[in-house]
């Protein structure tokens, strides 16, 4: 079995986040996703519309995913690509390098983002239309 993961928030989940998962998926027999737990999120500056347990069960009822778990901090790829055995890991093309260290463990392939749609420009037209 061919085991691919990727990382992310997942927040207002939308047609890019569901290319990046099929794409993944693709890639593979099983697809994890690691996802941001609300503390980690503060970790790094931001803040998701809803709740990990929310976003969590959203990621569930994909059908390209077959199991989500909590990604806590920068540092736990490497022990999560030894532990689960993955062979590649994906993420979008807007880290592009960012993740090749992991190349000595794994696969690593940047997909190509959903051009035109993105959960902060979700987030920036909601708050835009908001002050009409």
């Amino acid at each position: 079995m061919k085991k691919v993961i990727t990382y992310g928030t997942f927040d207002l989940l939308h047609w890019g986040h569901i290319n990046l998962l099929r794409g993944a998926r693709s890639l593979g027999d099983h697809l994890t996703v690691a996802l941001s737990t609300d503390e980690f999120n503060a970790i790094k500056g931001k803040k998701a519309y809803h709740r990990y347990e929310h976003r969590k069960m959203i990621l569930e009822a994909v059908r390209y995913v077959d199991e989500v778990i909590p990604e806590q901090d920068w540092g736990q790829k490497v022990l999560d690509v030894k532990d689960r055995h993955i062979d590649v890991f994906v993420m979008g093309d807007d880290w592009h390098g960012k993740f090749d260290f992991l190349r000595d463990h794994c696969q690593v392939i940047y997909l190509p983002r959903t051009v035109g749609i993105s959960t902060t420009k979700i987030k920036k037209e909601r708050m835009m239309a908001t002050k009409q």
